[in-house]
């Protein structure tokens, strides 16, 4: 993260740059020197003019934070040493000093959708939602001229470009692994920003309609053929069963008789106004028999 100076030295640097080292060195004290000198002036004529113009000063000295909220103060247009003030109540000189609310609280940035490319050259839409808020009060305000903004430029960017490195079918199948390597590129960047992406979440992907539609047909084409399958494997052991079963009324006449009684049961149970008789096929060979016998 960056850091920054907000007192003397920062001044004391921009002197030395400017008038360069060795033998500049004189002068740039001396500019130190003048600036600093103005400076407690200033602060000393403001405090006059608040000590002379009691109570009604207060009114304007005294300033109120909200417990989500911190307060950023330049005096003289330098950092004021100490970081951000808040919660509560603080003090600010008038004519001399300014500052800046910033909001702690989670802010959602929902991204307007983008057409990517993707890396199987198939257009497509995505819309992401992004949750994000300050960690840094003083680092947004002085590094960045406006940080939400900003970020969500940043978070439209970095949508496509993700999105542009991938297949399609990585898009549709690995929306966390993508949300999640979006979240750690967002973090990155806005930290010197004084930003915390806390998540990202992807919300919809909108293929084309003739796209829809041949991965639907190619669906149901794969639907139709594992019912196909199945149902030749119902049938391959339905005939084994019915064979074993063949065998084994083979084997003992009277259970073909069994089955014809326990088939005359299921019919009579359906209140059924036509009953069928079974004729033993024994009783049929009988008479055949008896004809040839004659």
């Amino acid at each position: 993260m960056t850091t920054i100076v907000s007192n003397g030295h920062h001044h004391e640097d921009y002197a030395k740059t400017v008038f360069g080292g060795g033998r500049g060195d004189h002068e740039a004290e001396q500019v130190v020197e003048e600036s600093e000198t103005c400076g407690k002036i200033l602060t000393v004529l403001s405090w006059i003019l608040v000590c002379l113009t009691m109570p009604f000063s207060l009114m304007v000295c005294f300033k109120v934070v909200q417990e989500y909220e911190r307060a950023v103060i330049f005096r003289l247009g330098r950092l004021l040493s100490g970081g951000a003030k808040g919660p509560g109540i603080f003090f600010i000189l008038p004519c001399i000093d300014a500052y800046a609310r910033v909001d702690l609280r989670t802010r959602t940035y929902d991204i307007p959708p983008q057409e990517v490319l993707t890396k199987d050259s198939v257009t497509v839409s995505v819309d992401a939602v992004v949750y994000y808020r300050v960690s840094n009060a003083t680092v947004s305000i002085a590094n960045v001229e406006n940080a939400h903004h900003s970020t969500r430029l940043l978070a439209q960017t970095t949508l496509r470009n993700i999105m542009g490195q991938r297949p399609l079918h990585e898009i549709l199948s690995e929306r966390e692994s993508i949300s999640q390597h979006m979240k750690a590129l967002l973090d990155e960047a806005t930290d010197s920003w004084g930003i915390n992406v806390e998540r990202v979440e992807i919300k919809d992907v909108r293929l084309p309609i003739q796209l829809q539609r041949a991965m639907a047909a190619e669906a149901e084409a794969a639907r139709e053929a594992r019912a196909k399958v199945i149902a030749a494997e119902g049938e391959q052991k339905a005939s084994r069963a019915l064979r074993e079963a063949s065998e084994v009324i083979g084997d003992s006449p009277a259970a073909l008789q069994l089955r014809y009684l326990q088939t005359l049961n299921t019919i009579s149970a359906e209140k059924n106004s036509t009953i069928v008789f079974p004729l033993p096929i024994d009783m049929i060979t009988y008479f055949m028999k008896a004809k040839e016998a004659m």
